[in-house]
């Protein structure tokens, strides 16, 4: 028995329940003593009444049934001695297991815990009792179909309230495979697995899982920045476990704009429209499936790429024109980053080129992470009130722009034909540091590093420091790893780390109360810009280590949202002052996909989603959302419109309008296109013929 639990690297904890598994092997040897001699006993007496005698025959009976020689057959010693080995190994997997949710999962497990027993401490997170959590759970399994068309029936013996069956359904064969991986992923894989699902899916026969989109054949896809090496393998029974539910019916419900964003090189450096004819099939397409309008990114590397203040809109206008003839909306982009050097990007373009120059001699105008290196994707913010731009700050720069667009595009605005302007705050057009750049080596899961390197913002959090009385407190944290570091291997992120000290709060206080403080010149600029048009500001879903204390991964990215701290009103109360809404990219992904793929950082996008879409409509600040992977089945598109119109919301609440990323050949393609047109007419509140309740 040493031996065996030697072989799984046994702590304090693994050592006591190996103790149990020790004392419970001995206790079935003396059970099995006891049970051959009052086997004797039975056959001796002839009185097999008792329920235990009765099994004692039944063992009897396996033992010596005649075999078609005329012999009895006997079980051998050796299938005994392998079956206590197989026994021996599931208890200490087991043990391992739970070793893991106590150490990583914040479970409070007796040394004798079993499966009830994590049952009832996720009930106890959820705020659920154990009955309400597994009738939730047994409910949604039965939901799922299988490939013949019946019900799936739970099966299981793990709770005493549940009657118990033979066949184990794949769900349940799903979650018992994952056994074989390390015992982190294992622990946080039931941590997430056994939610209450609120929103009934399904797909078509032929359709893939959304997940699939990232995932297939055990081979992540590049579709995503933040989901680069997140898995290697998948079971795919859990992948397909959210496609087989049953859907909800959304006709008579709110109608909710559908845009589509085109690609990201239809205007060439040039500032030309590409293949104009091959876009009027595909705006002729979408418009015939009643889709309202288009997002287009407006790049500051092409229309002002040589001198300052020259702008070149021609290749915009024309496209303009084009989308106006098809009588389509209009959603802008100002794009004031670099598209390239990210995943899913197939097209380059820089920033400005006279920018660059001024970059050449002044690299502190790029944020810059501890070890010196360059990011030269989007601006830094320290330079957002500093004259280093050919006599200008990097606010009145995009201001000019803003203006620029606004007065050669103003009968567009005077039409209605522009509809939204999203205004781009950070790296990728999101309000968030560029703390995670794959360029630099970062990988998911990381932490990422802080981006405050560069001397404006040193000099930024120099003064910050003189003013709180601390000047030695005028540098950024020296313990918090590096890009692909995890929250336990620092001293600043882990569980009571510096984060949480003094200064650990007077740091991230500064560093985002930067990021707030950009938004709020660059919107205040905006609204000046554009008044009478919705403005809004994209905000990213940093939801790995999001189940942890410190939020490790938000923190680097500027949003200071430890778990005893909400980091997004303060966000939302910005925005709800200059009237901009919110766009949010993470609201699709759900918790059967984090149980899956996310496990290893405890992930929680669905949980991060709720936080900033209840932080955003508790200010009653319109929402709109986007989806972050690709889709073109009916099981993702269910899941976009469960989280566009949330389930039984008393007050209604639901987004504003929602962008789909994005327009290509293949989502015009025979069975993508009719399941995209069957998702437009539900976000519109139209009923569907072959809708299946």
């Amino acid at each position: 028995m040493a031996s065996e639990m030697q072989r799984y690297d046994t702590n304090e904890d693994d050592e006591e329940m190996g103790m149990d598994v020790k004392e419970e092997d001995d206790e079935d040897d003396d059970d099995e003593e006891k049970n051959a001699a009052m086997h004797a006993m039975a056959g001796f007496d002839g009185v097999h009444g008792s329920s235990s005698n009765s099994r004692f025959q039944h063992h009897q009976q396996y033992q010596e049934q005649p075999t078609p020689g005329g012999s009895r057959r006997c079980r051998p010693v050796e299938e005994k001695e392998r079956t206590k080995l197989r026994e021996r190994q599931r208890r200490a997997i087991t043990a391992k297991i739970l070793a893991g949710l106590r150490r990583h999962g914040n479970y409070n497990l007796r040394v004798r815990a079993d499966i009830n027993d994590v049952i009832a401490a996720l009930a106890r997170e959820a705020d659920l009792k154990k009955t309400q959590l597994w009738c939730s759970f047994f409910k949604y399994l039965q939901g799922t179909g299988t490939a013949g068309g019946t019900s799936t029936t739970m099966v299981t013996s793990l709770s005493p309230h549940i009657p118990t069956q033979h066949t184990p359904p794949a769900a349940l064969k799903s979650m018992t495979s994952g056994f074989q991986n390390t015992v982190d992923q294992s622990a946080y894989q039931m941590k997430s697995v056994f939610v209450p699902s609120s929103s009934p899916y399904d797909s078509s026969s032929t359709a893939r899982s959304q997940t699939s989109a990232i995932v297939a054949d055990g081979q992540v896809t590049q579709n995503d920045p933040f989901l680069v090496g997140c898995v290697d393998s998948i079971d795919k029974q859990v992948i397909d476990m959210h496609t087989k539910l049953q859907e909800r019916d959304f006709a008579g419900t709110h109608y909710i704009p559908v845009y589509v964003m085109l690609p990201l090189g239809v205007i060439n450096m040039k500032s030309e429209l590409v293949d104009a004819d091959g876009l009027v099939k595909q705006l002729r397409m979408l418009k015939s499936i009643n889709v309202d309008g288009v997002m287009v990114d407006c790049w500051w590397g092409i229309v002002e790429a040589n001198v300052p203040q020259e702008y070149n809109w021609n290749g915009y206008k024309r496209l303009f024109q084009v989308v106006r003839e098809h009588k389509l909306k209009i959603k802008v982009m100002m794009s004031f980053h670099e598209c390239g050097g990210n995943i899913g990007d197939d097209v380059c373009i820089p920033l400005p080129h006279w920018v660059s120059e001024i970059g050449r001699s002044n690299p502190d105008i790029y944020f810059t992470d501890r070890a010196g290196r360059r990011n030269p994707e989007c601006l830094s913010w320290g330079i957002d009130k500093e004259r280093v731009l050919k006599g200008r700050t990097a606010v009145e720069v995009y201001f000019d722009y803003m203006r620029s667009f606004r007065v050669g595009f103003d009968e567009f605005f005077e039409d209605g034909i522009i509809s939204m302007v999203e205004v781009g705050l950070g790296p990728c057009g999101e309000l968030r540091y560029p703390s995670n750049p794959v360029k630099h080596g970062w990988r998911y899961p990381g932490v990422g590093e802080f981006q405050c390197y560069d001397q404006y913002l040193l000099k930024s959090l120099n003064k910050a420091a003189e003013a709180r009385g601390h000047s030695f407190w005028a540098r950024a944290p020296d313990n918090a790893g590096s890009y692909n570091s995890r929250p336990q291997e620092t001293g600043f992120f882990c569980d009571g780390g510096d984060y949480d000290g003094y200064y650990g709060r007077f740091f991230l206080n500064w560093y985002s109360q930067v990021l707030v403080d950009h938004a709020d010149r660059v919107l205040s600029l905006a609204k000046l810009a554009f008044d009478g048009t919705c403005i809004a500001a994209k905000l990213s879903g940093i939801h790995w280590w999001y189940k942890t204390a410190g939020h490790a991964a938000e923190l680097t990215a500027g949003f200071y949202n430890p778990s005893n701290r909400d980091g997004y009103v303060v966000i939302a109360a910005m925005l709800k002052k200059h009237g901009a809404a919110l766009n949010f990219k993470c609201a699709e992904m759900s918790m059967l996909e984090q149980a899956v793929d996310f496990s290893e950082a405890l992930g929680d996008p669905e949980g991060l989603a709720w936080q900033v879409l209840n932080a955003a409509w508790d200010v009653s600040l319109p929402v709109c959302s986007e989806n972050a992977l690709l889709c073109h089945d009916r099981g993702g598109y269910n899941c976009l419109l469960e989280k566009a119109k949330p389930f039984n919301d008393p007050d209604g609440k639901h987004i504003f309008a929602f962008t789909y990323l994005r327009l290509s050949p293949l989502l015009m393609d025979g069975q993508n296109y009719m399941e995209f047109e069957r998702f437009v007419k539900r976000m519109h509140g139209e009923a569907v013929l072959d809708f299946q309740s």
